[in-house]
């Protein structure tokens, strides 16, 4: 979580600048290029936004980080990209990431993620109509189709997802937690303890899941080890467990809220392409679309596949919303 010793602006911290430098010179922030960071109070929470507003775009992008990441990391490789295509972007930091404030003596859960972007696109509708995609990185992916099942029909135009993780499959638990003995018996645990005061508990993110395989450049890896409001959070046992078990309000057979789009790195080391299959193949209401990010590792940040993502993305919002 956050410490008060923590910088409450993007602008004060220094992990976002050190990672960028791993990244293509194009999209390298700075002080002038810096998205615009607001906050947005959510039943007590004071969850921080990276915006880059438009009010002449057609469409909105709300991208969502994953358990290994925060909203300004979403705001280098997509929001300011496509902020210059012209669409006006969001990026979104949720409880216990990023430079979210989480309200003093709360534990929030998964569901309380779901919950508060669904809140977050209705607060968004409230001040236009314009049409919405949202796009989740990694356990973010997933999250965009558990929002689109549960929010009012009509509040997305699509989804994006980089990987559809849904854990209640063994294989996935397997492949993606730390080791197979935490995803075996660390799960069932967490599930007793999550009926106890034990529930608010944190625990170390890099040791629930493969965080090591977050990104495939072993410098880049140390950045993200290193910083508490992403790769090296802690999470409480409540968020774990409910995360694990989530039910959607909506399964795949029967999901037909909006297009979905799969951006499936190619060397993607800790969630690969078939994982995301007991998801997107059951989806057939609505189109999916998959392309493959050549080069590109689960957090990319590699060529051709950076590219490849952003026009496929802007393609899909157009597609979509015009």
């Amino acid at each position: 979580m956050r410490t008060t010793s923590a910088p409450v602006h993007y602008r004060d911290q220094q992990a976002w600048r050190d990672l960028q430098q791993f990244l293509p010179a194009r999209l390298r922030l700075t002080d002038d290029t810096a998205p615009e960071e607001e906050f947005w109070d959510w039943h007590g929470h004071r969850v921080h936004l990276d915006r880059y507003p438009n009010p002449t775009a057609k469409a909105k992008v709300v991208l969502h980080h994953g358990v290994g990441t925060n909203g300004r990391q979403m705001s280098l490789i997509l929001g300011a990209p496509l902020a210059r295509r012209g669409f006006e972007t969001v990026a979104l930091d949720n409880l216990g990431y990023g430079l979210t404030q989480v309200k003093p003596s709360t534990t929030p859960s998964y569901d309380d993620w779901v919950d508060l972007v669904v809140d977050f696109l209705a607060h968004e509708q409230s001040r236009d109509d314009r049409p919405i995609v949202l796009y989740g990185l990694s356990a973010g992916g997933m999250l965009a189709y558990h929002v689109a099942a549960k929010a009012p029909r009509g509040s997305l135009a699509g989804i994006v997802g980089m990987t559809f993780l849904d854990p209640r499959h063994r294989q996935v638990r397997d492949e993606t937690a730390h080791d197979i003995l935490t995803a075996r018996l660390g799960i069932p645990l967490m599930g007793l303890m999550a009926k106890t005061p034990a529930a608010s508990l944190k625990y170390p993110m890099s040791l629930a899941g493969k965080m090591s395989a977050l990104a495939n450049d072993p410098a880049a890896m140390k950045v993200f080890l290193n910083d508490r409001t992403s790769s090296a959070n802690w999470v409480s046992i409540r968020f774990l467990d409910r995360y694990a078990r989530y039910v959607p309000a909506v399964e795949p057979e029967d999901f037909d809220a909006c297009p979905v789009l799969l951006t499936q790195p190619a060397e993607d080391r800790w969630s690969p392409h078939h994982l995301s299959l007991p998801v997107v193949s059951r989806i057939t209401k609505v189109p999916v679309d998959t392309v493959m990010l050549d080069n590109a590792g689960h957090y990319p940040l590699e060529e051709p596949g950076l590219q490849q993502m952003q026009d496929a993305i802007a393609d899909f919002v157009t597609e979509h919303t015009t």
